[in-house]
């Protein structure tokens, strides 16, 4: 089923290293090297202080459960439903919030622990998360 998956372009400019370091098993967000912010969505200027210098640094793969929803109505064949998507905020960048899905249903709560788990489809490295066992 995994020929099936709708998967990121991995080769797009802004985004390309995210996904080179998530190749790796490593999470990495962008920051302006002028003001420090981290920018996320990735881009090529920085909201902030529009400076157009940017690197990508690693954080660690900790967050907390900030939202989730149960998709049940199946939309692609690659994506068998039910899922869970959760939208995860990183503890190292509370500004950075990351999306995942888990298969099935879940009993979930906001601010829960969740960990970094990394799903390899194909060529593909897709950063998700799980919920940390109590």
């Amino acid at each position: 089923m995994s020929e099936l998956r709708v998967l990121p372009l991995t080769t797009d400019h802004d985004t390309a290293p995210f996904w080179a370091a998530a190749a790796e098993e490593r999470l990495v967000v962008q920051h302006c090297d002028d003001c420090d912010l981290p920018i996320h969505l990735p881009r090529g200027v920085c909201p902030r202080c529009h400076g157009e210098r940017t690197s990508w640094r690693d954080v660690r793969g900790a967050g907390r459960l900030h939202s989730w929803t149960v998709v049940e109505h199946q939309v692609h064949p690659g994506h068998p439903t039910p899922y869970t998507a959760v939208l995860v905020e990183l503890e190292d960048l509370p500004s950075v919030r990351l999306l995942g899905s888990l298969p099935g249903r879940h009993d979930l709560e906001v601010d829960q622990p969740m960990s970094l788990r990394f799903e390899r489809v194909g060529d593909t490295t897709l950063p998700q998360w799980e919920p940390v066992p109590s």
